[in-house]
């Protein structure tokens, strides 16, 4: 595999998928609109119940609508990473995806190139939410706007390669919509994105070690940090590791081998 070649297959699946996301502008509303429901309609009920208060660990004041920003981008992610499933199970069942795959080129090489772009258009996504969440007067500080980006790389990766290793796992276009909200609501409700695990370990002892031990949650907690110019080292390695399983389990499932290809063959 050439340098040249390399960087013109990247190039090419990152055109297609920016097409794509061009030529689908309910998709990039759609993207939009079901965060800015939960931030300008849903926050009016919880500020009640938060109002302004201290949120360990950020020892802040902050608002409920502050304090949601970040879990709000994570949803946007989400749903990305699972649109990005979704493609590849359309791509698939259109045969495109075959030919992708058949380039002379490392698999695992090729999957990555459809995950930094789907990341690209992830990371497009989010900015375009937090310029509408300033302009709806939300504060934010403005040097959150660059630290933030690593962070957006990072889970962008993350629950990109998870909506891949998804579509590893699904056959047919028609059972997508099914395992998607199978998948969506209890990764995005059992999480930190909407309350601080601080509160809901009062309420339940389960349900905080539930929303604890999921990936997305430490995902948000990178984002929220990273926004609001903090670090947190267990949220990066926790993201970093959840890539490189998620990613092989992604490369894995792709292995004609082993994988898709194998199983539609048999």
């Amino acid at each position: 595999m050439t340098t040249a070649l390399a960087a013109r297959a990247f190039m090419g699946i990152l055109w297609r998928e920016l097409l794509r996301f061009l030529q689908q502008r309910e998709r990039f509303f759609a993207a939009l609109v079901r965060p800015l429901v939960w931030l300008l309609v849903f926050a009016a009920g919880f500020r009640a119940a938060l109002g302004v208060s201290i949120i360990p660990p950020y020892q802040t004041y902050i608002t409920y609508e502050t304090y949601i920003v970040p879990g709000l981008i994570g949803m946007i992610q989400l749903f990305n990473g699972m649109q990005s499933s979704l493609s590849m199970v359309y791509d698939r069942e259109m045969g495109s995806m075959r030919v992708l795959l058949t380039a002379p080129l490392p698999r695992w090489y090729l999957l990555f190139c459809k995950l930094a772009a789907g990341a690209f258009v992830s990371v497009l996504q989010c900015y375009a939410f937090l310029l509408i969440a300033v302009l709806f007067g939300i504060p934010l500080p403005y040097v959150g706007f660059i630290t933030v980006l690593p962070a957006l790389v990072l889970t962008a990766f993350m629950l990109g390669a998870f909506g891949l290793l998804i579509s590893s796992l699904i056959r047919q276009l028609e059972n997508f919509a099914g395992v998607m909200n199978f998948v969506i609501f209890p990764v995005f409700f059992l999480s930190s994105a909407l309350y601080p695990l601080w509160k809901m370990k009062e309420s339940s002892l389960l349900l905080y070690q539930l929303c604890a031990a999921n990936p997305f949650t430490h995902a948000v907690e990178l984002v929220r940090f990273a926004l609001y110019l903090k670090f947190n080292g267990l949220a990066l390695a926790v993201v970093t590791g959840v890539i490189i399983v998620f990613g092989l389990g992604a490369v894995l499932g792709y292995d004609p081998r082993r994988g898709l290809i194998r199983r539609q063959t048999a």
